[in-house]
């Protein structure tokens, strides 16, 4: 059963990679790169407990809490950048005018 678990926990990490590249907005990635940190921290569990290595359970709270910190701060970024598509920029006032 645990062989399974692993096996759609990797499935699903390689459809947030999917995800991840082709996203359509930018908080769809963010939030793909999220799933697939969380999605880390259960293979690590489930491959520590699999070994016997009860220590890994230690590394996948670190790990964890890496990825949230990360995308907080990806979070705190992309507010205060604007993202345009380059097929997407709207032409500017002055153009309206003319």
């Amino acid at each position: 059963m645990l062989t399974a678990a692993t096996i759609a926990i990797l499935v699903v990490m390689l459809l947030a990679i999917i995800r991840c590249v082709v996203g359509p907005t930018l908080y769809d990635r963010i939030l793909a790169f999220n799933m697939f940190g969380t999605k880390t921290v259960l293979l690590i569990s489930i491959l520590g407990f699999l070994m016997g290595r009860p220590e890994f359970l230690d590394i996948a709270l670190v790990y964890a809490l890496i990825n949230f910190i990360s995308v907080i701060g990806v979070l705190r970024f992309s507010d205060s950048i604007e993202f345009k598509h380059p097929l997407q920029q709207q032409a500017s006032p002055k153009e309206d005018k003319q």
